[in-house]
């Protein structure tokens, strides 16, 4: 029996049993819808993700105070992990970080959460004090209107567009004042909207400034420093470089050590590890049902060789070989998975492309609306997989089928 016959064969049968097959297809395509949107949806989660981390500077190494035994294991779930130890940051530290290699900048900041006033509302924000001379080359935030701050400013703030726009109900404009402990700043600069919700909510001002109304923080201290690597740079080569200069200057060893060194390169990697460990874990709880759909078309084929146990015969007394009539109950099988998987991967298609129409937002990312992301890959593989679990689950049914002897199909009634 050629193949085209084969193939023609198969397609007779399958539209002979009618509401039967269309029943045992649902069952695949059910499965690979499921398995097709979870992970477009993680695909999409993923590449949000990576966009909205982008915008904190992947080239950006921060120094923070403290250290906790957890907090390098990458998000662990559950807390736990080990003490916490106190520390703190000093002029030292930060004249000690320049000369490493493939740093640009180092800037040492103060900051806190102060009472701000603006004409009779009072808010609690975070105050920033940065560096005049490196701020502007170190922070990725973009202006909307005014200016940076400059060598030579004093009180003056640049503040975040939802300070700007939304939690006062005036809005505060250029040349607006506010009031920070007992100080009065003017409102030199405006940023534009952020993918990092702690720009929006931040007001920033020159150093010497901030120190003025943050007395907890001493004069030679910082509450971080932020390093600016250049664009040809290892990052994590210097996160482990700045790490050995900060163990010398604060006089411990690396279990002892009471600072924080973290890039956001290599958060970024990690939440996508978890991001994509996730969506393995959810794809494979979907691909159960595709168990389901296999089992399925198991139970079609076995029931179509007790139906056709007298065809079988007919075509082996006319010379059919037990390789063919496998062949021929394997490519039922795998039309119906193939048919199942067109159907799935189109039903996954429309469901992924209808969830950023209903505004569901991305894990509390900066509110921002869900993505999915389809690719022809991954459609492929879903037809490709669809194909191989409707054959694999016919296997058993073919090899029933050809091992039956001609002269007991023919008598069967």
């Amino acid at each position: 029996m050629r193949l085209e016959d084969s193939l023609e064969l198969s397609i007779s049968n399958l539209s002979n049993r009618g509401l039967r097959s269309w029943l045992t297809v649902l069952g695949i395509a059910i499965g690979i819808a499921a398995v097709v949107a979870i992970l477009s949806i993680g695909a999409g989660m993923e590449a949000s993700l990576s966009s909205r981390l982008s915008g904190f500077g992947t080239d950006v190494v921060t120094v923070t105070p403290g250290y906790s035994g957890s907090s390098q294991q990458g998000f662990r779930f559950g807390g736990g992990g080990g003490a916490v130890k106190s520390g703190n940051l000093t002029e030292v530290d930060e004249a000690f970080l320049r000369p490493v290699m493939g740093v640009k900048y180092v800037e040492g900041r103060v900051s806190g959460r102060r009472d701000v006033i603006y004409v009779d509302e009072r808010i609690t924000a975070s105050v920033t004090g940065v560096n005049p001379q490196i701020w502007r080359y170190t922070t990725t935030a973009e202006l909307a209107a005014g200016r940076y701050l400059s060598p030579g400013d004093t009180f003056v703030v640049v503040v975040g567009d939802r300070i700007a726009t939304k939690v006062f109900k005036r809005p505060l404009t250029l040349g607006r004042q506010l009031r920070i402990g007992n100080q009065t700043f003017t409102v030199v600069g405006i940023l534009k909207p952020s993918t990092t919700s702690s720009d929006d909510n931040a007001i920033f001002t020159p150093r010497d400034a901030a120190r003025k109304v943050m007395t907890e923080v001493g004069q030679r201290e910082y509450s971080s420093i932020v390093v600016k690597t250049t664009p040809d740079a290892n990052v994590s080569r210097i996160s482990e470089e700045l790490e050995k200069r900060l163990l010398i200057t604060h006089h411990v060893t690396p279990d002892k050590k009471d600072f924080t060194v973290n890039s956001m390169q290599a958060t970024a990697a990690r939440l996508t590890d978890i991001m994509q460990s996730t969506t393995i874990f959810l794809g494979a709880i979907a691909a159960v049902s595709l168990l389901v759909g296999g089992i399925g078309i198991a139970n079609t084929m076995y029931m179509s060789v007790l139906e056709r146990t007298r065809q079988i015969g007919i075509l082996k007394a006319l010379g059919t070989t037990n390789r063919e009539v496998m062949r021929l109950y394997l490519i039922e099988s795998g039309l119906m998975g193939l048919v199942g998987g067109i159907l799935g991967a189109s039903l996954g298609a429309m469901i992924s492309s209808l969830i950023p129409r209903l505004g569901v937002s991305v894990m509390g990312m900066g509110g921002g609306s869900m993505t999915t992301v389809i690719t022809p890959k991954l459609i492929v593989l879903s037809l490709i997989f669809s194909v191989i679990v409707g054959m694999f689950s016919g296997v058993y049914p073919a090899k029933m089928a050809a091992d039956l002897q001609p002269v007991e199909a023919l008598r069967y009634e």
